[in-house]
């Protein structure tokens, strides 16, 4: 799945609408067709045509494949059901019995999947990998196999310091994976940073619709590919034939949506700086931002997430929910439409109250995934929010 030469000099908009989508060379069709089949028939015993069984291979999700390792800048791409079946095969490609250095800021499935599935197998600490030095530190310190980050990080956008964790790690012989969701391939590309994998939930940007669940590990290296195949082949969390087809799809779309995700993302968190009923907010493009310059210096964009802390507790922040419309009360983010969240509540309600004050994640923290509507109507809504009685 390495990019050609000619692909490897085209523009990610240009990447994201022909890696993977050349037309049928069969019928000429400038949409390629869903393989929409479980299985594939063979010549003869064992004589295949690179397809066996759909929950190994299946053409639309190679097409994917294809598509998704170019914009990443990786050589190989392993699509799964969701997000949260991609990490599970990394648990099951590190040796039992991995230490594994985690960002104390992770996805609430993330930490509840490490927490109460895997943490008989592996060895879990959660650290603040915000402040690099003290990052170094705990990976001369507990020597793990791997480095688990996320930057910005759900929901409080914290940002690490990618190139400065990756060099750090590679001395230590650890790996490191970012999970890069937020962000999509459009605004950062960890691997170029330095990172050994990079792990997305295509649930959000990638796909961008709100209408498919699914995963996806990015990387570099030829073993690990081998390994991955082998692990998804005999757990089983492939993505279905229709969904890889979905994901494709909105794909095409990604740079403009990202753009645009952006530029509303900027407005929306400037007006919220300045309003009387907001305690803080929490953005990467703000001058506010603790790790501002470092956004500046890894990624090439801010996004389209915003955190802010309104003026309360549980029963302002209830009531403000409650007066939104555009804004959609809703788990996920990334698609087209506007979303809102109380992640105390919804997102990060596995997360233990004590663990979830220890890093900042109040019961007054609400999260905005800013979508495509028109910017001037979005921030009306919230005004209605802040107004509700």
């Amino acid at each position: 799945m390495a990019k050609s030469k000619k692909q490897s000099k085209q523009s990610f908009d240009t990447r994201t609408i022909h890696v993977g989508g050349e037309p049928d060379p069969v019928t000429g069709a400038i949409m390629p067709p869903i393989f929409q089949t479980s299985t594939f028939v063979q010549k003869a015993p064992g004589v295949h045509q690179g397809y066996e069984y759909t929950r190994s291979h299946n053409p639309t999700r190679t097409r994917l494949e294809e598509c998704l390792a170019s914009l990443e800048n990786a050589k190989f791409a392993t699509v799964t059901a969701s997000g949260l079946s991609a990490a599970m095969l990394v648990m099951h490609h590190l040796p039992k019995g991995s230490k594994i250095l985690v960002g104390d800021d992770v996805y609430g499935g993330t930490y509840r999947m490490f927490t109460t599935i895997f943490h008989e197998r592996h060895n879990f600490k959660f650290i603040d990998t915000t402040d690099l030095k003290k990052t170094e530190a705990e990976i001369k310190k507990f020597k793990p196999a791997m480095v688990w980050l996320e930057s910005p990080t759900n929901p409080l956008l914290k940002l690490s310091d990618i190139a400065g964790i990756s060099k750090a790690a590679k001395k230590a012989n650890a790996l490191v994976l970012v999970d890069n969701t937020f962000m999509s391939p459009y605004f950062q590309n960890p691997l170029d940073l330095g990172a050994d994998m990079v792990l997305h939930s295509m649930t959000k940007y990638i796909n961008g619709h709100s209408d498919v669940v699914g995963g996806v590990l990015m990387y570099n290296d030829k073993k690990m590919n081998q390994d991955f195949f082998r692990l998804q082949n005999s757990i089983g969390p492939a993505q279905s034939p229709f969904d890889s087809w979905l994901v494709l799809r909105g794909l095409k779309t990604l740079a403009v949506r990202m753009r645009a995700h952006e530029q509303g993302a900027i407005k929306i968190a400037k007006w919220l700086e300045n309003h009387k009923q907001v305690e803080r907010v929490v953005y990467p493009g703000l001058a506010s931002h603790p790790q501002h310059k470092l956004a500046k210096k890894q990624m090439s964009g801010f996004g389209g997430m915003i955190t802010f802390f309104i003026k309360g507790g549980v029963k302002e922040s209830k009531k403000f929910l409650q007066g939104l419309e555009l804004f959609a009360l809703a788990e996920s983010l990334g698609g087209v439409e506007s979303l809102v969240e109380h992640p105390a509540i919804m997102t990060h309600a596995s997360v233990p109250k004590k663990v979830r004050e220890s890093i900042g994640l109040s019961d007054n923290l609400i999260r905005l995934s800013v979508g495509l509507e028109d910017v001037n109507d979005l921030i009306a809504d919230l005004e209605n929010g802040f107004n509700k009685k």
